[in-house]
């Protein structure tokens, strides 16, 4: 059939608010043991639980536990919830986030009995049967204390604090003969992009740190992953020289392995990340990125020498390896996110399970274009523009497309391109996306990132603006009908470019923060000097704080916003979206208010996610008179 002639906005989409949900999982951390690869997926569709997953040449995949929710809350955004090796599993229980174990013989075993401890980073030490773990103490809800811990695998809850005095501790690494530790720390003001410390430990018979020696820090350099070698020798990434660049430590001697324009680290929001492996031969498999997305590479650190291996992926998350495997969470421009075993030498690649089900026709994918754009001379800024795409529909002739602008969190995040089920939502019903890599981001060196630096909702929002303007200037959307959307941070940058700039129509935030002085005081921990950075010392700096926050300033707001908010959220509390649209309302302006029982930061339940995306597509409809080919359930738009 030839395809009919409809507004944007009005196209029928294949793809429904229930496809970005149905049997979708988030994978998350990874790790490979002798073949046998273990990893984490959180399931929207039973609540946001985190199952613990196996994968084994000749069993396949198997979920592991069937009743606990895997999951840590250190630092509140978690990560590093389990570690495994071929005897055994140690992982974090989200109902009381205590550690378990979980032996060869499938029995679960509680290890620790500490009510207002969290744990995350846990690594196995089998030659003294305990495990090294970061601990996070709560006792005191004001004074949270950070440390390294040892715990016996065999006791009664027993754990003994081997590391403390620091903020925060993080990547417990034991070192081929058991006998040192390397680990990192760092301290407020700083965040781990900042200025972190790898420290090596020397250990006693039972495992306290007996010598601690600095082996990097010193200044401002952010340190990433630190590894071992087999030879004894340390790896790690530092951004010393402006970029997240691979380093080795060795006799006393620290030198770069491979200088590179590009970032084989990343912002450490979470525990157990990682970009790079070593292999048994001493070599290194390892991702970097750069504007362009990921690439994988193999290293010869003796000789400076790499080669890239040709792989379908425009970013890779999760590397893992062992032997001639190479484990890791890949995504393309054109398909879903997919956890792929891959054998090094013949480069044969397997997918062990797919984030996805649902599939979408070639036809209708909108394939992101690279942007580049300057909101201040000589500084130029990225995105990825995606068009809109429906081969069953054609616009009005003259007609130009909505944008939506998405300012992603962080606001050290980093927008790669990569095919995202979302976007296509928006898209093949007729709008057009641009994903702002704004300054800040992550994947351009460190000057890119700290650009932001006192410029937190000024150097993002200009970002943002000028990417929807460049757009409207090339006649590519419609300069009436320009969104912009973000969460949290870029909820945030979303509710700031609303308010002090007059570019944007409409907005959604989500978990977005109206009041700074709000996130200063009322905080957790990982974060409560973070603004100290971006924005200034608190309360030193509060007229600046409130010159920054959009709740102040209302009365330069003159568009329609939406806010959806997760009740439970301890990162930017409910107060903050409930402030700014109860002064909405007072203004007289369209506002819309979605709360979500039972959601923290980061919707994570089935029906929430649903929810969430249908509104905010009714919310554009009713502001531009869009007729939706989609049934949505009407929500309550005041002063419409």
């Amino acid at each position: 059939m030839p395809p009919k002639i409809k507004p944007f906005g009005s196209w029928k989409s294949p793809i429904q608010a229930a496809s970005l949900v149905q049997n979708t999982l988030r994978l998350g951390q990874l790790q490979v043991v002798s073949g046998r690869i273990l990893w984490t997926e959180g399931r929207p569709a039973e609540k946001g639980r985190t199952a613990l997953m196996e994968w084994l040449p000749d069993r396949g995949v198997r979920e592991l536990i069937t009743e606990q929710d895997v999951r840590t809350r250190a630092h509140e955004y978690g990560g590093g919830a389990f570690c495994g090796s071929q005897e055994r599993i140690v992982f974090a229980n989200n109902a009381d986030q205590q550690l378990y174990e979980l032996s060869g013989t499938q029995s679960v075993r509680q290890l620790t009995n500490h009510e207002h401890f969290r744990y995350a980073d846990a690594i196995l030490d089998e030659q003294r049967q305990q495990v090294f773990v970061v601990g996070e103490d709560h006792s005191d809800a004001d004074n949270v204390e950070n440390m390294l811990l040892r715990i016996p695998l065999q006791g009664t809850g027993q754990q003994v604090v081997i590391a403390a005095g620091h903020d925060f501790y993080s990547n417990p690494q034991l070192g081929p003969d058991g006998r040192q530790l390397l680990f990192l720390t760092w301290d407020h003001p700083d965040m781990p992009w900042d200025a972190t410390c790898l420290w090596l430990g020397t250990l006693d018979g039972i495992g306290n740190i007996a010598e601690l020696t600095k082996i990097a820090g010193t200044g401002e350099q952010s340190i990433f992953q630190p590894l071992w070698t087999p030879q004894g020798d340390v790896v790690f990434v530092s951004d010393q020289n402006g970029w997240w660049n691979l380093y080795r430590y060795s006799q006393g001697k620290i030198n770069c392995l491979l200088p590179l324009k590009a970032e084989f680290g990343l912002p450490q929001w979470v525990f157990g990340m990682s970009t790079y492996a070593v292999l048994e031969d001493g070599s290194i498999l390892a991702s970097y990125r750069n504007q362009s997305g990921s690439h994988l590479i193999e290293l010869n650190p003796d000789l400076g020498v790499y080669q890239e291996l040709s792989l379908p992926f425009t970013d890779i998350d999760q590397l893992h390896a062992a032997g001639d495997q190479i484990v890791l969470i890949g995504k393309t421009t054109t398909s879903g996110t997919a956890l792929v075993s891959i054998n090094r030498v013949s480069q044969a690649l397997q997918v062990i399970r797919k984030a996805s089900e649902f599939e979408l026709k070639p036809q209708y994918i909108s394939k992101p274009e690279l942007i580049a754009f300057e909101s201040q001379p000589g500084e130029p800024s990225y995105g990825w523009f995606y068009p809109p795409r429906n081969p069953d529909f054609l616009n009005p002739k003259g007609e130009l497309p909505p944008l939506v602008v998405i300012s992603h969190g962080g606001p050290t995040a980093y927008s790669s391109g990569v095919f995202n089920l979302t976007i296509q939502y928006w898209t093949s019903r007729g709008f057009a996306i641009v994903d702002v890599n704004y300054s800040g981001s992550t994947s351009f060196g460190r000057a890119y990132r700290q650009r932001l630096n006192g410029n937190w909702g000024v150097r993002d929002v200009a970002d943002c603006a000028q990417a929807a303007q460049y757009l409207a200037q090339q006649k590519r959307v419609d300069p009436d009908r320009l969104i912009i959307k973000g969460g949290s941070a870029g909820g945030y940058t979303t509710l700031a470019a609303l308010t002090f700039t007059d570019v944007f129509k409409a907005g959604a935030s989500y978990y977005g923060i109206g009041d700074l002085e709000l996130l200063a005081r009322d905080t957790h921990k990982f974060e409560s000097r973070y603004l100290d950075r971006l924005v200034g010392s608190y309360p030193q700096d509060k007229k600046l704080y409130q010159e920054r926050s959009p709740i102040h300033f209302t009365d330069q707001l003159t568009c329609p916003v939406i806010f959806l908010q997760g009740l439970d959220d301890p990162v930017v509390p409910p107060n903050q979206a409930e402030t700014m649209v109860a002064a909405l309302r007072q203004k007289g302006l369209p506002v819309a208010y979605v709360p979500f029982q039972g959601e923290a930061h980061g919707f994570r339940q089935a029906t929430t996610i649903i929810k969430a995306i249908e509104s905010e597509f009714y919310f554009y409809c009713r502001i531009f008179s869009i007729q939706p080919a989609d049934e949505l359930e009407e929500i309550e738009i005041f002063n419409l």
